[in-house]
């Protein structure tokens, strides 16, 4: 029998998360992920209970916060653990299809952030196929559409004005 405090507590937690990254509340959200984490890790490995699609969830939100946040190197690692997961198991039309978008978005936002923005390009290609694609709700999916088609304009322009095969005079010498 799983430990009934333990998994409500931890989806609780990341229930509260969710609610507070639609409200726009990085770092409360990103405490709450870490939160339900550390709860789920309570609960004894034998137990049935699914530890790697549980903290891919919590990953999925993680990556949001901190991607919202600023902190696009932790963000990109935490993307990365969602989506070991999801891209392995991920059922787009099921409950958690919205955090494997969550997830390519959040690994899109962090990417651009590190200024990365070809690597960023099909991601954000990806965000916005994903949400067509998908049948139900999504929470925020507006907005991520929005931004994603926004970045996706921005990245497509700065790429245009680079000659190809141009090197800059300092990169001959490095």
């Amino acid at each position: 029998m799983k430990p009934l405090k333990e998994v409500a507590g931890a989806y609780l937690a990341l229930s509260e998360a969710q609610r507070q990254l639609v409200a726009g509340a990085y770092d409360e959200a990103a405490s709450n992920c870490r939160k339900a984490m550390e709860i789920s890790h309570t609960m004894p490995p034998e137990e049935a209970f699914d530890h790697a699609g549980f903290d891919a969830f919590c990953h999925a939100g993680l990556a949001e916060a901190l991607a919202g946040l600023g902190s696009f190197g932790e963000a990109l690692e935490s993307a990365d653990k969602a989506l070991h997961h999801f891209n392995r198991r991920g059922e787009l039309n099921q409950d958690e299809g919205k955090l494997w978008i969550s997830a390519v978005y959040s690994r899109a936002l962090a990417l651009d952030g590190l200024g990365r923005g070809s690597e960023a390009l099909p991601e954000f290609k990806k965000v916005v196929e994903m949400i067509e694609e998908r049948k139900g709700e999504t929470p925020g999916k507006e907005r991520m559409k929005e931004v994603a088609s926004e970045r996706i304009t921005k990245i497509g322009a700065s790429n245009q004005h680079k000659k190809p095969g141009y090197k800059a005079w300092w990169e001959f010498w490095s």
